[in-house]
């Protein structure tokens, strides 16, 4: 229920709201006082659009530092609200001893995460023969479709955030809530952080039209593929992150160079510190310069009064992030190299050093060795970028993650416009894995990313429609370019009407399901009515 929104002091307290329409709003709620002498935090009991516009609406007129949510609610907040939000996540001792619980109930137990699954737990059900089946879960009606699905296959408990475990206990399940005070505590501690150094930049009036948020948002399971290589990837940064040393990033554009470093400090001692990034391609380079390493008062016509702290400075025992490290004028990598050295930067128009302690993650498409040779990149500079390096696999090289991640990105993008999946998508992204896995993707996951999105569009447009070879092929004719015409290979697909639908249906069998209704079918079919006459004919 929408109430007044509280009046409050003028105190210089942390403002924080806590989102939740689960058990969680309680929990939520009980933690608070803890934290009363530190912040202003105030609970609200809504979720998803209506909490976005509630929101959106106070946010008008009052101030916020930061939002703390849960679970799908929390992923939905985040893309939707212009203030941090926090989300709220169980940690690994909470699922164990949830699954305890769980197992004083049923012998065999489910667990439902929003989006991914918890790898770590694949290897614990295979070591100690642990009865326990993972699903994950985009919408709320997904949600159920999974619980549905585990309940007939006889499991009674249901591990899960707040809304896995309303649902589970309203179909008769045991629901078992995964998160403790713990880690509630800990959400609040981060949202703590982040109101800190969003209020200390807000203080300081920094502000860098070149740099990213001051925060890292990916983290390592955002780099998604169960393929061997990018196994060895996600080690790879684990790894790499326990060192303070320089990292270089190589491989294609739209390979996940950002999600890398982004997780890179996720995962290292610098994670609760400012994550800085900027592209040094797409800005000139008197720009870069200042944006860099800051200025002086008067340096300049057009200096801001007071000076500009730089970007080395603002992130400050965190991380930089030098994305297209190889575009980067001549002139400022010696300057850099300077910051990598001596550990300090001098402002433009001024002789005095600053101490600076940040570590370095930069990334490039190009072939640095080449530019080396063409005198435009220092080969010094490049040996200390590159003291650890690492190289993100092309999808051409991850044939096994491309149906998967393609599933998944379409699903989450289906989601995003408030249509639910096809109950059979699987099958139906299976039946086109020909047509997908023929294309080189020379944008790799950004481009399969933004493909599924378009292709959701459609789908979204027309429920009824079937994802088929030909549908795709209409909807994404980048796939078949080159080779033959969309139209062509619709046409050339439908000599085996089982390509185009479900391995299982046949032509008569669609007919038969749609009381042979010609329309319809060729509507789930995605071909015209002449195309289906033709082929019933044969």
């Amino acid at each position: 229920m929408k109430h007044p929104a509280p009046q409050r002091d003028n105190s210089d307290k942390p403002v924080i709201w806590t989102v939740s329409i689960s058990r969680l709003f309680d929990m939520f709620r009980d933690i608070m006082v803890e934290y009363d002498g530190r912040a202003d935090i105030e609970p609200i009991h809504m979720g998803f659009e209506e909490a976005a516009q509630y929101l959106k609406e106070r946010l008008q007129t009052e101030r916020c530092d930061a939002v703390i949510a849960a679970g799908s609610n929390g992923a939905y907040l985040k893309n939707r609200l212009p203030v941090p939000v926090v989300i709220a996540k169980a940690s690994g001792f909470d699922v164990m001893q949830a699954l305890a619980r769980a197992r004083k109930v049923s012998p065999a137990i489910g667990l439902i995460n929003y989006q991914e699954t918890m790898p770590e737990l694949a290897d614990f059900k295979t070591t100690f023969g642990f009865p326990l089946e993972q699903r994950t879960y985009v919408t709320e009606e997904d949600a159920r479709a999974q619980i549905s699905e585990l309940k007939a296959g006889g499991i009674q408990a249901i591990v899960g955030a707040g809304l896995i475990t309303d649902l589970a206990e309203e179909a008769g399940l045991t629901g078992i809530f995964m998160y403790s005070a713990g880690s509630i505590r800990q959400a609040f501690d981060d949202a703590l952080e982040i109101a800190r150094l969003t209020r200390l930049e807000s203080a300081r009036g920094r502000q860098h039209p070149a740099a990213d948020a001051l925060r890292a948002r990916h983290n390592l399971n955002d780099l998604r593929g169960d393929s061997a290589i990018m196994q060895a990837t996600r080690k790879s940064i684990a790894l790499f992150a326990r060192s303070p040393a320089t990292v270089l990033l190589q491989g294609e554009t739209g390979t996940g160079k950002e999600l890398a470093a982004q997780a890179l400090h996720r995962e290292s001692t610098r994670a609760r510190q400012p994550f800085v990034a900027v592209n040094c391609g797409a800005i000139a380079e008197s720009l870069l310069e200042s944006e860099l390493f800051g200025y002086e008062d008067g340096a300049f016509t057009g200096s801001k009064r007071g000076g500009h702290a730089g970007l080395f400075e603002t992130a400050h025992r965190g991380t930089v992030f030098l994305d297209e490290i190889g575009e980067m004028p001549l002139g400022l990598q010696t300057r850099l190299l300077r910051v990598l050295e001596e550990r300090e930067v001098i402002r433009v128009g001024s002789m005095r050093p600053i101490p600076v302690d940040v570590r370095i993650i930069s990334a490039t498409h190009c072939n640095l060795d080449e530019r080396i040779r063409e005198g435009k990149f220092r080969a010094d500079l490049y040996f200390r970028l590159a003291v650890l390096r690492l190289h993100l696999p092309s999808l051409r090289t991850r044939q096994d993650d491309l149906l998967p991640l393609a599933e998944w990105f379409l699903k989450h993008a289906l989601a995003g416009m408030g249509t639910r999946p096809h109950a059979n998508l699987h099958a139906e992204i299976t039946s086109c894995g020909s047509l997908l896995q023929q294309y080189s993707w020379p944008g790799n996951v950004r481009e399969l990313r933004n493909l599924m999105e378009r292709l959701a569009l459609f789908l979204a447009a027309e429920p009824l429609q079937a994802l088929t070879p030909g549908f795709v092929a209409r909807t994404l004719p980048e796939l078949v370019a080159g080779s033959m015409s969309a139209d062509t290979y619709a046409l050339a697909n439908l000599a085996n009407p089982a390509d185009l639908t479900d391995k299982t249906e046949s032509l008569e069998q669609i007919m038969q399901k749609f009381g042979n209704n010609r329309e319809a079918v060729a509507d789930y079919l995605g071909i015209s009515r002449t195309t289906l006459w033709r082929r019933l004919k044969n």
